[in-house]
């Protein structure tokens, strides 16, 4: 979509890639300033150039809660900006802020995302709080609900490509099987699963109100691990693990032949323990509710690995992304993790706990491949790191 000068669709930023996705219909008329008579009505936080939130001005108690609602869950510095700006909010004095507002004309109603799920959820009217990242295609755009009074109705998000529709077909999967038991971890739970013009689109039910921030996010919950691992069931014995190797050979067909080196080089005579894992595993994807783990973002699990992949995600991610470390220091820490944490995962020795390290890499570069595939492109941080890494593990 071109658009203009006040249309914020024809950015190439982040503002521009969400509003072309929650408001691409061309019969939507969307302009940058504050317009009292369109449909509905978004302050820009902070600056056109530096979005990071659509914030909605429907009233003084939509505006406060799209602030304020699970602020706990949030780093200290974000969580004291955001309650600045709620209280602003709430007194009717956002305008101090001076951000700008974006004003979306709708022909008719229905045209909204908003609309459209309110519609289905059975909701008289439900107004949508946009976070907003730099344009990935990876990434998904995510919607919080609220109802006039200001009250969590669910989070929206919204598959836009082949490979994110593949990513919330895969939660909304999922979430409908979440077993119970076993210390299998609660998680929101599906609400709504959907197709709207174009997008695959899944809601889930809000977190409950009390939910609160992790302590010690660095450490790993090896329990909870164990059991999303197990699928609430007990353990399991021992498998070859052939039959994996075997099924990333499939997967990798066609693709650098540097995968099927890695893969060929790893240990075939081992024994391991199988089960699932989240595929997500990291401390912003958790927070602690009456006194145990609340774990969402379930768009990644899969079954059919090794038992101990959570633990190495958690560390490789970790330092990805809160450290902004390189892929080869990742590594290292996915090494280091295995070592003082494996053997609570049933990965006593440093034989297979190097395997689950190296086989963890692997996977993760065939993920970041099958994305590539999807629509998503390469991960910059990812590829080729990854392959240079095995290159150097398995020499």
């Amino acid at each position: 979509m071109v658009g203009t000068d006040s249309d914020p669709r024809g950015r190439q930023d982040g503002l521009g890639w969400v509003t072309r996705a929650i408001f691409g219909d061309p019969r939507l008329r969307v302009t940058v300033g504050d317009d009292p008579a369109a449909t509905v009505r978004y302050a820009v936080i902070p600056s056109l150039e530096h979005a990071r939130f659509l914030l909605p001005l429907a009233s003084r108690k939509v505006t406060a809660a799209s602030l304020l609602a699970y602020n706990a869950l949030r780093p200290p510095k974000v969580r004291a900006g955001r309650a600045a700006v709620g209280l602003l909010a709430r007194v009717g004095a956002l305008g101090l802020t001076r951000a700008p507002v974006l004003s979306v004309h709708a022909p008719e109603r229905e045209l909204l995302l908003s609309s459209f799920l309110a519609d289905q959820l059975g909701e008289p009217e439900l107004h949508a709080a946009i976070g907003i990242r730099p344009p990935d295609p990876h990434h998904k755009p995510t919607l919080q609900l609220f109802d006039a009074h200001g009250r969590p109705r669910g989070y929206a998000k919204i598959g836009w490509n082949d490979g994110t529709r593949a990513m919330v077909r895969a939660e909304a999967a999922t979430l409908a099987e979440l077993p119970t038991g076993h210390g299998f971890p609660p998680a929101p739970r599906l609400m709504l699963h959907t197709q709207w013009n174009g997008r695959e689109i899944a809601v889930i039910e809000p977190m409950p109100r009390r939910v609160r921030r992790i302590s010690k996010p660095d450490s790993p919950r090896l329990d909870a691990m164990l059991a999303v691992a197990r699928w609430g069931s007990p353990a399991t014995e021992a498998q070859p693990v052939t039959a994996l190797l075997a099924g990333w050979r499939a997967r990798a067909e066609g693709a650098d032949p540097r995968i099927h080196a890695a893969i060929d080089k790893l240990d075939r005579e081992l024994t391991l323990e199988f089960g699932n894992w989240h595929g997500d595993w990291v401390p912003w994807n958790m927070a602690r509710h009456k006194g145990g783990l609340l774990v969402w973002d379930w768009e990644n699990r899969a079954p059919g690995v090794p038992v101990g992949f959570d633990l190495a995600h958690q560390a490789f991610q970790t330092t990805l992304s809160t450290r902004g470390r390189p892929a080869a220091e990742c590594a290292t820490a996915v090494d280091e993790a295995l070592r003082h944490h494996g053997a609570a995962l049933g990965l006593a020795d440093p034989v297979r706990q190097r395997f689950v390290a190296d086989a963890y890499l692997v996977e993760l570069w065939l993920r970041t491949y099958e994305l590539s595939g999807g629509g998503a492109g390469w991960n910059p941080k990812l590829h080729p790191a990854l392959l240079d890494i095995l290159g150097e593990r398995l020499p």
